[in-house]
This record gives C-alpha cells, sequence and structure tokens, in this order.
C-alpha cells in the first residue's frame, strides 16, 4: 500500500488490455461537485506516466476531455472512464459527476467498479449527498477510501477534516476511518499559511516529500516522531481490532513492535473487506512536476487495498425467459456476461458503449446477442437482439486507444452497438443471458416541449430516441391526455443538459413550454339531457332522439352506460350507437375540455325513423344529450393527487411537512426509518408537486428523497377550478 517500505515509483505507458483479472483495479470516485475529483483523476495519469508533465495527452487535450457540454458548464455531467497502468496492474478509473442531477451516471459508476473513493474537499466538508452515497455503498459492502483535496487552502485543516469524515461516515465504528498520512508542512509564508509539501507515513514512519514535483523519500528528524506517536498508535490499534489474526491485540497491548509487513497486510484486507476505511491525502501536481501530491500513495492504496474483480459476487444471471442461470465470478474463459454501463454518441463512430465484462472474454467484430433491461415504462424498448460489435477501445480524453479483448473483470468501450442502451446485458448469441439491472433514480420533473420549427419536427422523434437511449434516467412520455412531449428529469441541471445535447448533438431545436396535469371533470349531481338530431335537406334525411340521465359514480368507477329503453322506443341496433356517441362525448369533456369520469349515463327513451335513422345520427344524439345534460348540472374540475413518500433527516421533518402543507398537501402519517431519519407520507395535488424534487433539495440540503405515485382524482378548489375554466375558454 502507499505506506509501503520500498514505493514503487510509477510506470510510464498507456492503457492495455489487461491479461487476469487480479492484475485489474476498477475504482470509482464519488465526491460532491467542486471536491476535486476531475482534477485528481489527470494528477493520478500523470503519475503513472499516462499524460505528459503538461497534463496532456497525445492530441493535446486532457484524459478528462470528453464532452463539449462539460466544458462550456464547467462541470462534470457525465460518467467517465480513464484507464492507467501502475506497477503492473491496469487501473480503471472512472469519474463521476458530483451534481446530484446526474446521480444516474454515479450509480452506473457504482455498478461498474469494485470500490470506492470518496473525495472530500478539506474547505467544504462532507455534505449531506456524499453521506448518502456513503450509506448506499455501505449496504452492498463496497470497499471505500477517503482522500482529503484542497489541502493548499488557507482555512484547510487536515486532522478537523479527518474528524469530520470520522463522524460522517464512521457512525457504527469511527476508529474505521482513519488517516494513514499526516500531512508534512512546508516554510510559513507572508500569511502565515504553511503548505503542505509533502506526507508522513504513520505505519513506516517515512517521510514523503513532494516539494520538488517528484516524491522523495527519507527518514523523519527525532523532532517530529513524537508528532506522529499518537496517530500511528491509533491506527495500529484500528488496524488491530479488524483484523483476522485474534493474537496480535495480546501481543500489541504486551509491548511487542508488530512486524510491519504484517500491519500492512492485515490493514490491505480490512479494506478490501470493506471493515476500514483508510483516509489519504491528495493535491494535483505544480506547473512541471512529475507527481501530484499523495497520488503515488492513493495508486498504491488502490493496487493493495483494494479488491480484485475476483473477489467480487457473480451477478444474479437468468435466461431471456427468465430461468436462472450459475455464471462463476469473474471467468475469462466462462459464458459472456457483460453489461452496459454508459451509452454516448460521438459524432466520428457513432454509438460508443462502456461495457463491464462480469464474466467470459470480450473481442472485437463477434456478434453478440443484446437482451432488454426492462425500463419500457421509460421509453426505453426491452432488447432481444443479436448485433454485430465494432472495435473495443480503452478512452483517453478525445482518443479511443484500440483493444485486442476485454476480459472478465476489465471495462472497454465498443462501437457500434445501434441497439444496445445503457443497463442491456451483452452474451453470447448462442447462449443469450440477462443481468438483473440496477436499481435507477426516478425522474420527478417534467419538461414538456415542442419541436421550434417543422424541420425540427421531423427530427424530434429520432432525437428523442437517441437521447433516451444514452441517459436510463430519464424518462420520454408522450401524454395522451394533454397531447404534450414530456421528458422527466432528475432535475433543472438534468433538464438543461438534454436540451442542450437535443440541439448541439442531434441538431434539433426546442421550445418548453408549461407543463399540463391531465385534469378530469364528472358531474357533482343528477341531471338530464335530451338529443335530437334531425335534418331533412333532400334525399336521405338524419333522424335520432334520446333521452339520458347522468348520475355520479365514486372516484375510479369510470363511465357506466345502462340501457332501460322499453317498448322499443330505441331500436336494439341504435343502442350501442348511443353509448358510442356518449362516451366520446365524455372523452372531450362537457365543461373545461377534459375527459369526464365516474359517471353512469342511463338511456331512458328515444324516437326513431324507419327510413332516416342510422348509426351516426344516434351518435350524434347521444353526444347531443350529455352535452346537455350538462348545462344545468354542476360540473366539477377534477385534479390528480399522488401519494407521497419522503425520506429526510429528523432535522429537517418539521420544514418538510410544513411546505407539504402549504402545497394543499394532508400528512397521513411519519415513522423512523432509521440514521436519524423520517418517512413523511402525505397525498399531495399533482399540480402543486411538479418542482417539488428541485424545492426538497434546496429545503433538505440535498438530503431528503421523495416518491409519488398516482393516487385518485378527486375536486378541485372552487376558485382554482374557475381560474382554469378562464384559460381554457380563453385558449380553445
Amino acid at each position: 500500500m502507499g505506506d509501503k517500505a520500498n514505493a514503487h515509483p510509477g510506470a510510464a505507458g498507456r492503457a492495455t488490455a489487461a491479461d487476469h483479472p487480479a492484475s485489474v483495479r476498477n475504482v470509482v470516485l464519488v465526491g460532491h461537485s467542486g471536491s476535486g475529483k476531475t482534477t485528481l483523476v489527470e494528477a493520478l495519469a500523470l503519475t503513472a506516466g499516462a499524460v505528459n508533465r503538461a497534463g496532456r495527452v497525445e492530441d493535446g487535450g486532457t484524459v478528462s476531455d470528453y464532452d463539449e457540454i462539460e466544458h462550456r458548464q464547467q462541470r462534470s455531467v457525465q460518467l467517465s472512464l480513464v484507464p492507467v497502468d501502475w506497477d503492473g496492474y491496469k487501473i480503471n478509473i472512472l469519474d463521476t459527476p458530483g451534481y446530484a442531477d446526474f446521480v444516474g451516471e454515479l450509480r452506473a459508476g457504482l455498478r461498474a467498479a469494485d470500490a470506492a473513493l470518496f473525495v472530500v474537499s478539506a474547505s467544504d466538508g462532507v455534505d449531506g449527498s456524499t453521506r448518502m452515497v456513503w450509506e448506499e455503498c455501505a449496504a452492498v459492502g463496497m470497499p471505500r477510501a477517503i482522500v482529503i483535496t484542497h489541502l493548499e487552502s488557507a482555512r484547510a485543516d487536515f486532522d478537523e477534516m479527518t474528524r469530520t469524515c470520522a463522524e460522517a461516515f464512521g457512525a457504527d465504528d469511527p476508529d474505521a476511518v482513519l488517516p494513514l498520512y499526516l500531512p508534512l508542512h512546508g516554510p510559513q509564508g507572508p500569511d502565515g499559511h504553511a503548505p503542505v509539501t509533502g506526507l508522513i507515513g504513520l505505519l513506516s514512519q517515512r517521510l514523503f516529500d513532494y516539494s520538488s514535483g517528484e516524491r522523495k523519500e527519507s527518514e523523519p528528524g527525532p523532532e517530529q516522531l513524537p508528532l506522529i506517536e499518537e496517530a500511528r498508535n491509533r491506527l495500529i490499534e484500528g488496524i488491530i481490532a479488524e483484523s483476522e489474526d485474534e493474537t496480535l491485540m495480546d501481543r500489541y497491548l504486551g509491548g511487542e513492535e508488530l512486524d510491519f509487513r504484517t500491519l500492512v497486510q492485515d490493514l490491505e484486507r480490512a479494506v478490501a473487506r470493506g471493515i476500514f476505511f483508510p483516509v489519504l491525502a491528495a493535491a494535483p501536481a505544480a506547473e512541471g512536476a512529475k507527481q501530484g501530491l499523495g497520488t503515488v500513495e492513493l495508486l498504491e492504496l488502490i493496487t493493495g487495498g483494494f479488491p480484485t474483480p475476483l473477489e467480487r459476487e457473480a451477478p444474479t444471471v437468468t435466461t431471456p425467459d427468465g430461468k436462472a442461470r450459475q455464471v462463476k465470478a469473474c471467468d475469462p474463459d466462462g459464458p459472456l456476461v457483460a453489461e452496459v454501463v454508459k451509452t454516448a454518441s460521438d459524432p466520428y463512430v457513432g454509438r460508443v458503449s462502456m461495457v463491464r465484462v462480469f464474466s467470459g472474454t470480450l473481442r472485437p467484430d463477434e456478434t453478440v446477442h443484446v437482451s432488454g433491461h426492462g425500463l419500457a415504462d421509460r421509453g426505453h424498448e426491452d432488447h432481444d437482439v443479436d448485433e454485430r460489435i465494432g472495435g473495443l477501445s480503452a478512452p483517453f480524453g478525445k482518443q479511443q486507444r484500440a483493444l485486442t479483448h476485454a476480459i472478465a473483470g476489465d471495462l472497454a468501450c465498443v462501437a457500434k452497438l445501434n441497439r444496445a442502451e445503457t443497463g442491456d446485458t451483452l452474451s453470447s448469441k448462442d447462449d443469450p443471458l440477462l443481468m438483473e439491472p440496477w436499481e435507477m433514480p426516478d425522474p420527478l420533473l417534467p419538461l414538456a416541449i415542442q419541436a421550434h420549427s417543422k424541420a425540427d419536427e421531423d427530427k424530434l422523434s429520432q432525437g428523442l430516441g437517441r437521447l433516451v437511449a444514452e441517459d436510463p434516467t430519464m424518462r420520454l412520455e408522450q401524454n395522451q391526455d394533454t397531447h404534450q412531449v414530456v421528458l422527466w428529469c432528475l432535475g433543472e441541471a438534468h433538464a438543461d443538459v438534454a436540451l442542450e445535447r437535443l440541439r448541439s448533438r442531434y441538431g434539433v431545436q426546442v421550445d418548453v413550454v408549461p407543463h399540463k396535469v391531465s385534469l378530469r371533470e364528472t358531474f357533482a349531481d343528477r341531471s338530464a339531457g335530451r338529443g335530437r338530431h334531425v335534418k331533412q335537406s333532400g334525399g336521405h334525411g338524419q333522424y335520432a332522439i334520446c333521452a339520458i340521465e347522468v348520475e355520479p359514480l365514486p372516484g375510479g368507477s369510470g363511465i357506466e352506460f345502462v340501457d332501460k329503453v322499453v317498448g322499443g322506443a330505441v331500436p336494439r341496433q341504435f343502442i350501442p350507437s348511443v353509448e358510442k356517441g356518449v362516451r366520446a362525448q365524455a372523452a372531450r369533456g362537457v365543461a373545461a375540455g377534459y375527459a369526464l369520469i365516474d359517471i353512469r349515463i342511463t338511456l331512458l327513451d328515444g324516437k326513431a325513423h324507419s327510413v332516416d335513422s342510422s348509426d351516426a345520427a344516434f351518435q350524434t344524439a347521444g353526444a347531443l344529450a350529455l352535452r346537455e345534460a350538462a348545462v344545468d348540472a354542476r360540473i366539477h374540475l377534477l385534479e390528480p393527487v399522488a401519494e407521497v413518500t419522503v425520506l429526510v433527516g429528523d432535522e429537517y421533518v418539521g420544514a418538510v411537512m410544513s411546505d407539504l402543507s402549504g402545497r394543499r398537501g394532508r400528512v397521513v402519517g411519519t415513522e423512523q426509518a432509521g440514521g436519524n431519519r423520517t418517512l413523511v407520507r402525505a397525498e399531495v395535488p399533482e399540480i402543486e408537486i411538479g418542482r417539488y424534487g428541485v424545492d426538497l433539495r434546496s429545503l433538505s440540503h440535498g438530503t431528503a428523497r421523495f416518491n409519488r405515485t398516482y393516487a385518485r382524482h378527486e375536486p378541485m378548489p372552487a376558485q382554482l377550478a374557475e381560474k382554469i375554466r378562464e384559460q381554457t375558454q380563453g385558449n380553445p
């Protein structure tokens, strides 16, 4: 690990295809926006020799160059892969966006990785969303480590931030979150700030000085040893407490000086098992430097302490028709099972799929089976097709470096998978398999759009199809009630990126319009109507008369049609025509243009003509009768009500309940959810929660989550209903 006595100085070279899963490490970087993840990735690539001293790859770009939108918005908006070689290992570094709107990219990174590196800014601390991701990793036992950045800040305090991390991440055992190093400070500047120039290894008691731009190792001075004694003893006790060797604690308490290699091996095992979480420090390389502070230690932690893909359990696999299949974990010679964890479009090579191989070996130009992912409700069709893949490559900035193969445990980019989408499974065409999909956050912010021009209208459908194929957290809805095209997003930033991609990548300009909620109408009381459709203008006439009665029904009843005609007043063959006419009128509405629901329509009487009566005439008469019944009746405008559940920290419960009440919501209950959190249940009109996800994030500082499901339609307040009727009449 980074505290080994003889650290490897680094291994320059390109990322290549791995030859055995044991030589692969997959690590995802997690942290809030601005914590320094992307800068850290570039520093690690520089130290590993993957880029030159200026941090540039061969084409002049940086390893993080990927998406023009990221450059314009100055923030990461998607998952990116940077593979580097170090000391004989291939390390796949997955850089995730820190902004909450792109949590889908984060979840994909967690799916593809075997360990997580939490990046915490010394000047900003740990935010609520980072704590929530830590809990997600803990729930699945993912190994984790913490790296503190921005130590150059004047108010940075490594010791204080380490204590903060122990409080935030070590709820069960604070002694499992401990530093492996202490910062080594240089001379104080004119402002009194002493910059961090190196690290002091607590186990090895060695100094690692980066002030020259390259790591140099030396013995600490006598004056420095007492400064690290307390932290070193606590680290050793923390390692021993998690050791599988139960004799170590007795030997340590008995005064025995434990062997350095034994401590390092126990530390590595504890980290790989996800029960000990070391804290490190890192900073980007200065101009002209070869290595960034702490980057060698981080690379050694990744290769020595993080698990190999062989240690990850085999995924749950079935055949496409649902039959269970047993697949050996990470076997390069086993059946092919790979998963598309990200889909992107390249202007030159078309669709590019980032793939994690869980079993078997993937090779260029072979035919694979693409199995669907069960997200049809979000506009993503299930797939069950064979498709020939193009080349395999490892991304590096804007370059794609060709690979000869990708074995189990490795990640690669696949070209020309035109049907596969994020979450799909790739397997052998002769042995189709399907992986259980990972959980995707539900998009809850509606974005109603329409084509800006006729030319855009022609391209809109194809552009939207490509957009949602890349992003499974986005849901495309063609609302049949409001006739709107709605993109459901995770937040405003997510929506902005979607619009920008439509414009810049797919050449589609759209306008955002107000989102409409699917309202309904119903009769508030019993009413009667008579429909008379009689026309005679030469030739074949039209004659149909019918009398109906309309009465309200309980919510959820729909529309009932009852025939009570006696004596053949309406011939039997025309009764279905009346029903068809009233149902068609009900679908169009009778007051504000919204569909009628929850009524019983009873046909009581009517008249017919032996020659001039027809199906069309009685359909028209039925519609007229329903409209006449509405004239003298009270018509309620119904709005959809959602069942809302909010998982929120106890300190924000009062604010959340007050906010829900302000949205005409009814809180129906609360219950403790553990971890100092409360689950609030409420019923809220959907018209009031269009932006609730955005507002809740602000209210809870990014720590709350909510879900909603349709409950029912119920009458809207009279004043609001009247306002909507006026708007409808003004905009026919």
